[in-house]
């Protein structure tokens, strides 16, 4: 595979993410997501379709092409590898992770990120939750249900916090919650929205309904 510049991999990635349902994503849109102007966002695509990474036609919007969303898999996976590695072994928060494996993500030699796989025994989880691409590109569905909706007194565990900003982190670090905390929603509250929960060995205590919808989990068998 080529080399490609940082801002390239960049666009890549968060197109990739933006993504509707049909695979397009407007100017605007990534213009806002990348804080950059839209006539530098019309500059990149056209560089990126003479690369064949984007399918890209003037005030249509654009999405991928095969190639194109093969790159932004391989950079999401070095990317969460580096996070687990981050947390894991060199014991950062998972609140510092991102920012650090942003810059990581860019490093491209597929033999150093394959043996770095090997390494952390071939983890299928970054540290939020998110599922790790493997060396074929391929993401493992993991069935989720936002906390908002778990049903009351149903024992379940958190796999996913979908609001990875530091901010949000430090709340849920603050709180206790973290992937793989056990808990159950003893009360819901209809005022506000916001949920009283129980996790175990420790008080019940209350989460705002914003946060809450940040939470993803899986049920207990």
């Amino acid at each position: 595979m080529l080399n490609y510049s940082t801002s390239e991999e960049n666009y890549i990635k968060a197109i990739f993410h933006l993504q509707h349902a049909d695979g397009t994503v407007t100017t605007n849109e990534l213009a806002g997501e990348l804080r950059t102007k839209p006539a530098s966002v019309t500059d990149m695509m056209k560089k990126l379709k003479i690369k064949k990474l984007v399918h890209y036609e003037a005030y249509h919007g654009f999405r991928l092409s095969n190639e194109g969303k093969k790159l932004a898999l391989l950079i999401i996976r070095r990317h969460r590898l580096w996070e687990f590695f981050l947390a894991e072994k060199l014991r950062f928060s998972w609140e510092e992770v991102h920012a650090v494996a942003e810059d990581l993500e860019h490093v491209s030699s597929k033999k150093l990120i394959d043996k770095l796989d090997e390494f952390l025994g071939f983890p299928r989880f970054d540290p939020h939750g998110d599922p790790i691409p493997d060396s074929h590109g391929r993401i493992e569905a993991s069935k989720q249900v936002c906390l908002q909706d778990l049903p009351l007194n149903k024992t379940a565990t958190v796999g996913h916090v979908s609001d990875q900003s530091p901010a949000m982190l430090e709340l849920l670090s603050h709180k206790k919650i973290g992937i793989g905390t056990k808990l159950e929603v003893k009360r819901k509250f209809g005022f506000d929205n916001s949920l009283e929960i129980k996790i175990r060995q420790q008080a019940p205590i209350n989460i705002s309904e914003q946060l809450s919808k940040n939470i993803f989990v899986k049920y207990d068998e």
